[in-house]
């Protein structure tokens, strides 16, 4: 009986996720959920979740739960561009909206970053696709935000928006746990790990003008690295420990 029974409960699992009911990337209700829903018991419910994960319907990652299959979003790290330019290249339609616009006082990491006590702090929320890719900070000095609009920064990135030339910039990624805000944002379960990326892009003479923040869901979010032959080394180039 619960073999007939984990299977008809795959079935309609499978006829929900197929008419759009669960949004590629997006979570199914959690197993104690659909236990209760299905009258099933837990064990019953993974059998069915299993069986549509091995078909490439459902997935699941460890802190996150169950969610309709999606292939992650690649990001090449091997050149300074934006996350838009690199969606739209891989066929996928990007969208920006801007959350909060406005000069403030420099955090502490803009602050030591920047040396401008007074910044222009852009947030703003990535989709792809019409779905919820990243959350984004933006801090610049105020002296080269002070020409930049809501509208600007809405329709065009920071790279293409300064007058100052770019030289390159340096990105740290790390392991996180989404807060509450993120979380709602980038409609994940609170507590899901994502990938946390920090930015500070400079001008050809080294001054650094840009400090950006990016949160990213880690189920669907996948970086990318070409590695020369170099010296022989234990660990990839540019890891470090965390204190």
């Amino acid at each position: 009986m619960r073999e007939i029974r984990y299977r008809k409960i795959a079935d309609d699992l499978r006829e929900r996720v197929e008419a759009g009911e669960f949004a590629a990337g997006r979570t199914l209700p959690s197993e104690s959920e659909l236990s209760a829903s299905y009258a099933a018991s837990r064990i019953t419910i993974r059998k069915a979740l299993e069986l549509l994960r091995e078909e490439g319907l459902v997935d699941a990652r460890q802190g996150f739960g169950w969610f309709a299959s999606v292939d992650p979003l690649r990001q090449a790290l091997g050149r300074l561009g934006t996350i838009e330019a690199q969606l739209v290249a891989s066929g996928v339609h990007s969208e920006r909206r801007i959350l909060d616009f406005g000069f403030v006082p420099a955090p502490p990491r803009a602050l030591e970053v920047l040396g401008s006590e007074t910044v222009l702090e852009v947030r703003r929320l990535n989709l792809a696709d019409g779905e919820p890719f990243a959350r984004v900070t933006v801090w610049c000095p105020e002296e080269l935000g002070a020409q930049l609009s809501r509208a600007d920064v809405e329709r065009a990135p920071f790279y293409e928006l300064l007058a100052e030339p770019l030289g390159g910039a340096v990105q740290t990624i790390g392991a996180a746990v989404v807060d509450p805000v993120d979380a709602g944002l980038l409609e994940v379960p609170l507590g899901s790990p994502v990938l946390r990326c920090e930015r500070i892009t400079s001008t050809p003479a080294g001054r650094p003008v840009l400090l950006s923040e990016h949160v990213f869901p880690a189920h669907s979010t996948e970086f990318v690295v070409d590695l020369p032959m170099a010296e022989r080394s234990i660990a990839p180039p540019g890891m470090r420990l965390v204190d």
